[in-house]
This record gives structure tokens, sequence and C-alpha cells, in this order.
């Protein structure tokens, strides 16, 4: 990426359920230990979705989802992958319009997502920058060490692709 783009930076999960607050945790590293480019946003989404959805009424040409993953790696593992296909709510019957719009307070990333898509607000550039999880099925407070020590991975891989120094 060569030119600069409205970037936003959107760190989700759940802090009461272990290394899903990786997200969360991940923005506030970032906001605390890397210079402030004035073409990137960080915010804290946790689990409210419905926020994401407004903040993008902004228009960014860039969003980055941070989120703890489990796709069956070593815990700790980092990846960083364009999110290719998104489901359409155009093409929903009018039931299932129904029942994805019934509470959108709590919504997760991907209906978020689908919203803002649905909304033309959703920015053509997704990203999903992933930590793969050791503990998060209990309620708990505290990320596994695997998942901690990601942290500063997961940063140094997103300023690489963005070219930041």
């Amino acid at each position: 990426m060569n030119e600069l783009k409205d970037i936003l930076i959107a760190g989700v999960g759940n802090e009461l359920r272990q290394d899903d607050a990786f997200g969360v945790e991940f923005v506030r590293h970032w906001d605390r230990d890397v210079q402030s480019y004035p073409h990137i946003k960080t915010m804290e989404v946790g689990i409210a979705g419905i926020h994401l959805v407004q903040e993008l009424h902004s228009m960014y040409d860039v969003l980055v989802l941070v989120d703890a993953i489990d796709y069956k790696r070593k815990p700790g593992s980092v990846s960083l992958e364009r999110v290719e296909k998104l489901a359409d709510i155009e093409e929903m019957d009018v039931m299932k319009k129904r029942e994805f719009l019934a509470d959108m307070h709590f919504t997760n990333p991907t209906r978020a997502m689908m919203l803002a898509k649905a909304l033309k607000i959703l920015p053509k550039d997704v990203y999903l920058l992933g930590c793969q999880s050791a503990m998060h099925d209990d309620f708990a407070l505290g990320m596994s060490d695997e998942v901690t020590e990601a942290i500063p991975i997961a940063i140094e891989t997103l300023k690489n692709y963005f070219h930041l120094s």
C-alpha cells in the first residue's frame, strides 16, 4: 500500500472471556506503543458491534478487525487475512431480515459488517487481524501468556503491512 488511506482499527472481543479480550487489548497497546498517524483511528468495539457500524459512517477506506480466532492453530499464532466474502442482507427473505435486525445492540463483528455493507458504509478493504486463542471457554479475566505475548507480534504485523515506521 503506497497511498495513505483512512484506516479504522477496531478491537473486538469480550474481556470477561479470557483470550477473547485480544482485540480490545491490542488496541490499548497500539494506542500506547505506536506513534499516532492522522489517517489511522483505533477504537475498542468490545461486544457491541453496533458501535462499529456507527463509526463506519465516517467512511473509512480500510477496516481492520482485531479479534481472537479459533482456527485450531498453535496458541498465540497471528494471522492477517483479507475478508473476501460477506453475506448480503438484501438476499435474505423477510423473516431472516427481521430475525437479523431484531437486536443489533450486542451484534457480533460479522453481523456488524453485514449491516455496514447493506448501508453502503463498509470499506472495500476489510481485514481480520487474528490471534489463535488458548483459553476462551470460561468466564474469567486475564489472557493466556501465549496470546499476551502475541500482541507485539500482531502490532508489528500490521505496521509492516501498512508500511508504518
